[in-house]
């Protein structure tokens, strides 16, 4: 206590900085349009500073706003008795304040080993389906459970974390976005069922655990938060200390303001995309889906050498319903395009790429662009991810869907694979994906299957083999052609040709049926890749 101050005036002092506080998430929430009057707010509380201050505040503001409030909580079941440590704190802390608790449990690495995903991504799946659940999005929630908002604990600084990321991995205007203050939740008729909202995104860390300390609130570390081999944690701990010490005290505000204008460019920028989509940009059904529906439902495919006949009938309806992709053809005039700004050509290129549901990196924009201009004695055909392709029919511009009746055992793929991330890969009816395990969590995993994060490079891509292609699995003497590990495999010709194997600057590290090189397994104590192959049909 200060010399001279008695115990009203600190009160007093401790009083306006809370108020202060207080006020300027108030005042987020109503410049944003948050939370309203009568709203059911959860709030989703895993025990951390960020949660648990967001919490008390929203416990402040609670009369002002007129809102109900409970307590959200999901174990994530990853730490063993840490998260069930974390999850009696959190039942505590509702309970101390007289709040109905809404908790859930889930088997997080369970879920990613089996949807053979991240388990980064898993986390993120179900903690938010069980949000989409207490919001009613597919009708079964309990109405006396049931929410029309729940709150997350979103700082300034994740905003800028998450930002930054992005501009190191590569991002467009969209990505810049970074976390939303808000987004819907429609319910399975299409209506909105609620929303999920970040009132904090205006405020750092170190405001909030002030904040708390202040209020003698305790909360909960999470010992992961300290392991540098997740990037988001070196980019927290490393990365944002340099650049705020070397180079700008203010990059974390200037990084969020950056968001914030990114989020209003892509705002405009949407609205004007779903113009374009019903009238510059025409979908029509390739003739080969038309050609079909004219005769019975069952077509035959392309037969393949000593494949049984009958298992070359497929149900093309099943097929069209299983593609990733939508089955349609999207028709672009030449004319129109060139005229436009760049700016404009590139949106419109992208635009119809996510509206097919297929995935275009700028590299694969610029080379549409370019193939858009080419003199009209070059090649009409340019190749895209996903076996979609961009042909010129006279002066218009067709993206052409795969023909799901054929399969084409000769053509060669290359599909570039993100790091952690997935693709979809048309010639071998699978998904790819790439996974980063932290060295505390491999004990699960096939070691034969982990390569060391450290030694591996990127960027990836997965492509079939190609002749004089070598690859060195662990347990053998010396590296050997693909071509002839399959052959002592008695891999059958048909399936040979399109075996698959991911390669990265150069050197092959993974190939489907064979333990990862020795020189690339991972080393105890660091944290991993996992490639990983889920065919389409299996389990």
């Amino acid at each position: 206590m200060p010399v001279g101050a008695d115990a009203t005036s600190v009160k007093r002092l401790y009083h306006v900085v809370v108020h202060t506080l207080a006020e300027r998430v108030l005042s987020h929430i109503r410049q944003r349009d948050l939370l309203s009057a009568g709203d059911r707010v959860g709030v989703a509380v895993s025990g951390g500073i960020d949660s648990v201050a967001l919490l008390r505040l929203l416990l402040e503001l609670k009369p002002e706003l007129g809102i109900v409030l409970a307590v959200v909580h999901f174990n994530h079941r990853l730490r063993g008795a840490e998260s069930d440590a974390d999850q009696e704190f959190v039942l505590q802390l509702a309970k101390d304040h007289a709040l109905e608790i809404l908790a859930d449990v889930d088997d997080v690495a369970g879920h990613a080993h089996e949807e053979a995903i991240s388990l980064e991504t898993a986390a993120h799946d179900l903690r938010y389906g069980f949000f989409r659940y207490l919001l009613g999005e597919d009708g079964t929630c309990d109405s006396t459970h049931r929410l029309t908002k729940i709150c997350t604990g979103h700082t300034l600084d994740d905003q800028a974390e998450t930002v930054l990321m992005r501009i190191i991995r590569g991002a467009g205007i969209k990505g810049l976005g970074g976390i939303h203050p808000r987004f819907l939740v429609e319910g399975l008729d299409g209506e909105m069922s609620g929303e999920i909202v970040r009132p904090l995104l205006g405020l750092r860390r170190q405001e909030l655990e002030c904040y708390l300390r202040d209020l003698g609130q305790g909360w909960r570390e999470d010992s992961t938060n300290t392991d540098t081999s997740l990037t988001r944690n070196r980019v927290r701990k490393l990365v944002v200390p340099m650049l705020e010490r070397e180079f700008n005290p203010a990059v974390t505000e200037n990084l969020s303001e950056l968001a914030e204008i990114a989020r209003d460019e892509e705002e405009y920028w949407e609205n004007e995309v779903s113009g374009w989509m019903g009238t510059t940009v025409q979908w029509s059904e390739p003739d080969w889906v038309a050609e079909e529906d004219a005769s019975p439902g069952l077509v035959q495919i392309a037969s393949v050498p000593n494949e049984n006949p009958s298992s070359s009938i497929v149900d093309l309806q099943a097929r069209i319903e299983a593609a990733p992709w939508l089955v349609m053809n999207a028709t672009l005039s030449r004319v129109w395009l060139l005229g436009e700004p760049v700016a404009v050509q590139r949106r419109v290129i992208r635009a119809i790429a996510d509206h097919a549901g297929i995935t275009l990196e700028f590299k694969h924009v610029e080379e549409v662009l370019r193939f858009s201009i080419a003199s009209s004695d070059s090649s009409k055909r340019l190749s895209l991810p996903s076996g979609w392709e961009v042909v010129r029919r006279g002066e218009h511009l067709v993206f052409v869907t795969p023909d799901l009746r054929e399969d084409k055992p000769d053509s060669d793929y290359e599909y570039d694979l993100p790091v952690p991330g997935s693709v979809y890969v048309h010639e071998t009816r699978s998904k790819f994906e790439v996974m980063l395990v932290p060295a505390e969590q491999q004990a699960g995993y096939n070691p034969e299957h982990l390569l060391d994060a450290d030694s591996v490079r990127g960027p990836f891509s997965v492509r079939n083999w190609r002749p004089g292609d070598r690859f060195w699995p662990a347990h053998t003497k010396s590296p050997k052609k693909i071509k002839e590990l399959l052959q002592e495999r008695h891999v059958p010709q048909p399936e040979r040709r399109l075996w698959p194997v991911i390669v990265g600057m150069g050197e092959i590290y993974w190939t489907r049926g064979f333990p990862v090189p020795a020189q690339y397994r991972a080393r105890p104590g660091c944290s991993a890749l996992l490639f990983n192959e889920q065919i389409a049909g299996q389990d």
